[in-house]
């Protein structure tokens, strides 16, 4: 019994310098992530129009990020995360770096209280930044995200926004972006399917991923 006692309090030990490790190399990454946006913005103070515009959204993109990657961490020690609660805080964040102080356009969350694996959270997270991004750069309107289960191991997420709608002949697997690359691998990696739509009397864009998480 002695023994064993020595072993959990060994065991515990290591967890905790574990973590303590942990924690410390997701704030130097932070702080990292940090540090390459600021110097990105510097360059964009005397670039050219074109460089400037292309250097803000990769500082934009890496500081979304940091956000979400920082987010996520305050749970890696969970199995789960509510999922809605993380929508809404990176919508949230995404608000205030995209809308500028815009008060008139708002990003809408709509999902039941429910938990996902922390391991899906954070591509999910990725892909849902990557299409409001889009979204706000060609919508001038509120957007929508909006989580639903379909079946018991089917479930979707979608951006929704009410702009001018898609451009004829739209293909994403062809799109030059890097931000619609960025969303293709990441669908890839978790086996999902997306699917890009037109609204009503061709305005609006309806984007929907949908994937599959048997004993959710």
């Amino acid at each position: 019994l002695a023994r064993e006692r020595i072993l959990r309090k060994q065991n515990g030990d290591l967890l905790q310098t574990q973590r303590a490790r942990s924690l410390e190399f997701e704030h130097r990454l932070f702080n990292g992530l940090q540090l390459i946006v600021s110097a990105l913005l510097l360059q964009c103070r005397t670039a050219t129009a074109p460089v400037a515009a292309q250097l803000g959204i990769a500082a934009g993109r890496i500081s979304a990020f940091g956000r979400v990657h920082r987010r996520l961490h305050l749970v890696d020690y969970q199995d789960k995360v509510e999922i809605k609660r993380h929508l809404q805080e990176l919508c949230d964040d995404l608000a205030d770096l995209l809308f500028h102080g815009q008060f008139n356009k708002t990003i809408v969350v709509q999902s039941p209280n429910c938990e996902i694996p922390t391991t899906l959270a954070l591509p999910l997270g990725l892909i849902v930044n990557e299409l409001i991004t889009n979204s706000v750069k060609h919508a001038n309107s509120d957007i929508t995200v909006r989580f639903e289960s379909i079946t018991p191991v089917s479930h979707s997420i979608s951006v929704v926004d009410e702009g001018p709608g898609l451009p004829g002949g739209f293909d994403p697997a062809d799109s030059k972006g890097l931000g619609m690359q960025i969303v293709q691998a990441l669908v890839k990696e978790i086996g999902g399917e997306l699917r890009f739509l037109t609204g009503i009397n061709g305005r609006g864009t309806h984007v929907t991923l949908t994937f599959y998480l048997p004993g959710f």
